[in-house]
């Protein structure tokens, strides 16, 4: 039950099935892969030879052709990624195609090609089909263009390539030209404009002067009154009292913030007083008497005690005297803000009022002014602007350089030959392939050993090569005699060692070369030893008198017909330990000639004469003489060609035989193509080296040495 459950399981397929299919289908694949060649050779042959060129040349961007005023100038543009995108629509456009098609007058000329002289091409029918001969690309990471044409001439093909260039050199130059001169035309319009409102401007303010009575003018318009110096005198006695605040307010933050000497030194500096200098000189005095008495003297000594009362009364007048100085600066600054306080008051009141004065006197003179100022400077910006954009026309412009132009090629682009027949043999191939595949999935016919025992469930005990012709011509000696030794060993161990016995040769259909098979392998069992008769019991079409050259008068039909002793109806032939009966004549009337009991005794006598018993039956498909046979041997050897018929038909004569009782005793897979399959190379090699004949000489040399069969 395991090795039956082993062979039905589904096993994954292999690179090495992969590679069988194809070597198997090897010649559909180049048939299929030759053809495709051959159409893609004969096309490309037939395509018109045409020239490709190509012209490179480098756009940049242009600056914007008039600035609004208050830029001061043309301005460099920022970097903008779908400019090279945009011109290359424009290169291709109808806008620089029409001009190329105009000024080379290829509609006359391409009508005269094209239409055979009949008619010349529409402007837009020239332009199109000039379109589909123009290519333009960007080269990357860069702002070059490459334009690509292609012709039917090299010379034709470096022109067009060069025209359209130019063409579009001279587009972008043309069109900068224009747009800048329609806005010096604007600019110049507004700028008499604005010219005139400066004259207006200037007029109704001498008429507001003169209405007001004002004489005074100082520049920029501002006026110079009573009012004013009053505002200016009291805005700069601020100023000094507000900086002479500041400076108080600061020392007298710094001196109260120090302590002890440095406070004395601070004041010292800032404010010079001898009292306070000579107290500081007093304190200093005290201070080296006390030290020396202390080094001499105790603490209580009365000199010790009069000269520390007077250290101390010192520091007293001191800290007094700094304290009075500290306060004098504290009032000295309290003095001065409010000096400030009041200035700012009185500034304060003078401005309001000089403000309303000019509010009610000078407000409609200063608007008039205001208005004024504004008109000239717009008009000086409008001047300004004019005059360079005068200057930026007259300057060179290269929006557009051509570096690299096109020349006529040697060889033609198209058609490509190394290409196309590149692309026919790997196209030939791949639907080579595939139909190789499609038509292995269609064929459903035995292929391996693992699909008789995938799809059987029957092992294989025979592999027999192509050509294999019966062995009394080919000799004993022939190299696929021994794959039916090898068919003889398995079948005697498919039996578990019992050597001997009936056995029916079958097949599902015709021609899968049972009867070749039955023959040799009843010609190696009697070339080692084996007693052997073969019986062919294919009545309707015998084919076994005709491998050994005997007559087909009497045989198996005579014998079941009992007209003929069995002694009688056996053969000798002129292979010892080989015997042979014929089927016979097939009488008239055949019905009822295969019977079970006469065949059965019939089995019975020949098994007790002879080792093996080999029967050729017809295919079991169709006939009952393979039915009987079967279910009265001991074992059925089903043959199955290789690469023949569908899987289905073996596995019909498999159950056949199985339904009238047979044992099928393993499938012989017959006419294998080595060459074809690699998978069976294996069987050919073996028996090509195992059959060599051997060496005389080389036999004397070994004869101390074990010869292959003794050793196994």
């Amino acid at each position: 039950m395991e090795s039956q459950n082993a062979l039905t399981e589904p096993q994954q397929l292999h690179f090495l099935d992969y590679w069988r299919v194809i070597r198997s289908r090897k010649e559909v694949i180049l048939a299929v892969t030759l053809l495709v060649f051959m159409t893609g050779a004969f096309v490309t042959n037939l395509m018109p030879e045409r020239y490709m060129a190509t012209t490179r040349i480098r756009v940049q961007q242009d600056a914007t052709a008039v600035q609004s005023f208050g830029g001061g100038g043309p301005q460099m543009q920022q970097f903008n990624p779908f400019f090279l995108l945009t011109e290359m629509e424009v290169l291709k456009s109808e806008l620089i195609l029409g001009q190329v098609v105009d000024r080379a007058d290829l509609a006359q000329r391409w009508g005269e090609t094209l239409t055979r002289g009949t008619r010349a091409l529409e402007r837009k029918e020239a332009v199109d089909f000039l379109k589909r001969r123009v290519g333009v690309q960007q080269q990357r990471n860069t702002s070059n263009l490459d334009i690509t044409v292609v012709a039917d001439s090299a010379q034709e093909a470096a022109f067009l390539a060069n025209m359209i260039a130019e063409t579009y050199r001279q587009h972008r130059l043309t069109s900068k030209t224009d747009e800048v001169l329609e806005g010096i035309a604007v600019l110049e319009s507004i700028l008499d404009q604005k010219a005139l409102e400066v004259e207006e401007a200037e007029d109704e303010l001498e008429r507001i002067r003169e209405e007001l009575g004002l004489t005074a003018i100082g520049f920029m318009g501002s006026r110079i009154t009573a009012e004013t110096e009053r505002v200016r005198q009291l805005q700069a006695d601020l100023m000094a009292f507000r900086v002479d605040m500041l400076t108080r307010e600061a020392r007298l933050r710094e001196l109260e913030r120090l302590e002890g000497e440095g406070l004395v030194n601070a004041l010292l500096m800032s404010v010079p007083d001898r009292s306070l200098e000579v107290l500081r000189e007093q304190l200093i005095d005290a201070e080296i008497q006390m030290s020396m008495l202390m080094e001499s003297l105790g603490e209580n000594h009365p000199d010790v005690r009069r000269v520390r009362a007077g250290l101390q009364e010192t520091e007293r007048r001191l800290n007094s005297a700094i304290d009075g100085i500290k306060a004098g600066l504290r009032t000295d600054y309290l003095v001065s803000r409010s000096k400030v306080e009041a200035l700012q008051n009185e500034l304060g009141l003078v401005e309001q009022a000089e403000r309303d004065a000019q509010s009610r006197k000078l407000l409609p003179f200063e608007r008039a002014e205001r208005e004024l100022r504004q008109r000239r400077t717009i008009h000086a910006a409008l001047q300004a602007r004019v005059a360079q954009e005068g200057v930026d026309i007259s300057l060179p412009r290269t929006p557009v350089e051509i570096f690299e132009r096109a020349e006529p090629p040697e060889k033609p682009f198209s058609p490509r030959w190394t290409l196309n027949l590149a692309l026919s043999l790997f196209v030939g191939g791949v639907f080579g392939v595939g139909l190789a595949f499609f038509i292995e999935y269609l064929d459903t016919s035995v292929k391996t050993v693992d699909d008789v025992e995938r799809h059987l469930n029957t092992p294989v005990i025979g592999v027999i090569p192509q050509k294999v012709k019966p062995l009394n011509q080919e000799g004993p000696d022939s190299p696929h005699a021994e794959s039916y030794r090898v068919l003889r060993t398995n079948l005697q161990f498919s039996r578990k060692g019992q050597v001997g016995g009936a056995y029916a040769v079958c097949s599902g259909g015709v021609g899968e070369g049972k009867s070749t098979t039955l023959f040799n392998l009843g010609y190696v069992c009697a070339l080692m030893g084996d007693k052997v008769l073969i019986v062919d019991g294919d009545l309707r079409r015998p084919v076994q008198h005709t491998i050994m050259g005997i007559s087909n008068r009497v045989g198996l039909s005579n014998v079941l017909l009992r007209d003929t002793p069995v002694e009688d109806a056996i053969k000798t032939t002129e292979h010892p330990n080989l015997h042979f009966m014929p089927s016979g004549r097939l009488p008239a009337n055949a019905i009822g000639l295969i019977d079970p009991r006469r065949v059965r005794d019939l089995i019975k006598n020949l098994k007790a004469r002879y080792d093996y018993v080999l029967f050729d039956s017809p295919p079991i498909m169709g006939v009952s003489d393979s039915s009987i046979l079967a279910s009265e041997v001991d074992g059925v050897l089903l043959v199955v060609q290789y690469r023949k018929y569908p899987r289905q038909m073996s596995a019909r004569a498999k159950r056949l035989v199985e339904n009238v009782g047979g044992t099928i005793a393993g499938v012989v897979l017959n006419n294998i193509n080595i060459l074809r399959d690699d998978s069976y190379y294996y069987y050919s090699s073996y028996y090509s080296h195992y059959a060599e004949k051997s060496d005389p000489e080389r036999d004397e040399k070994k004869d101390s040495t074990p010869s292959a069969q003794e050793r196994f």
